[in-house]
């Protein structure tokens, strides 16, 4: 099915392989019912619809692919409706580290701003002011045009290794990302803003419920600061901009 851009969203055109274009920001919601967020889109974004739920009717969650990023989720069918417009597929803007390092000062202007700005942690925050951790960061690099995965693993995946360890953080240039979780799987990111220093968005149980800034030193002795330095992973750089495609789980 093929609809002119700018086609208002309609009950009847949200099918599945039709794309939109967002004209405010939504919730994607992990599951097909419950209130489990997955991830928010701001306006501007474009999604695919992949498929309805089982169910149907004017109350349904449809299943969808954010374009930018590949990143799945569910989003109700009412939300659409005078919220978004008939969009196209758009080539994906190739970016390479030459142009991403001129781009890193707004990157971390982003993240600075956003810190400056009463916040709490929300999972699956990516709007703001509330962020989940890998939100902030996925949402500073896009505040400067660069895509790069949505959640912390993925984009542990994403980056080329970087060399770190506690107290050591000399291979790290700012705009890195610095890793955390257990030995399976990274959980946890922060955005390397110098000297070992990284800005990261944090919950209740373990932070600050809410964006702060710590260290990888070993003689940091805030609590927060030792807890992630324990939990340290690696660290990675953002060489290229995402295709857009879906990353495996």
């Amino acid at each position: 099915m093929h609809l002119a851009s700018g086609t208002p969203a309609a009950p009847e055109w949200l099918k599945p392989g039709t794309i939109w274009r967002l004209t405010a920001p939504l919730n994607l919601y992990s599951q097909p019912t419950g209130a489990g967020l997955a991830t928010q889109a701001w306006e501007g974004r474009q999604l695919q619809i992949l498929a309805p739920t089982a169910a149907g009717g004017p109350g349904q969650r449809l299943r969808v692919r954010l374009l930018e990023d590949g990143y799945p989720g569910w989003i109700g069918s009412s939300a659409l409706l005078g919220h978004a417009l008939a969009g196209q597929r758009q080539p994906g803007r190739g970016l390479h580290r030459c142009a991403i390092l001129q781009r890193l000062e707004r990157v971390l202007a982003f993240a600075s701003s956003a810190q400056l700005q009463p916040n709490r942690y929300l999972w699956g925050g990516s709007l703001g002011p509330d962020y989940d951790c890998s939100g902030l960061v996925q949402r500073a690099y896009a505040s400067a045009g660069i895509w790069i995965p949505r959640d912390a693993y993925l984009q542990e995946r994403f980056c080329q290794p970087v060399g770190v360890q506690p107290g050591q953080s000399q291979l790290l240039m700012p705009g890195d990302l610095i890793f955390f979780g257990s030995p399976q799987r990274c959980s946890h990111v922060g955005l390397h803003l110098g000297g070992g220093a990284y800005l990261h968005s944090s919950g209740q149980a373990h932070g600050r419920n809410g964006i702060g800034i710590d260290t990888i030193s070993p003689h940091n002795p805030h609590p927060v600061a030792r807890h992630y330095l324990g939990e340290l992973r690696g660290a990675g750089r953002v060489m290229h901009s995402h295709g857009g495609g879906p990353m495996a789980a």
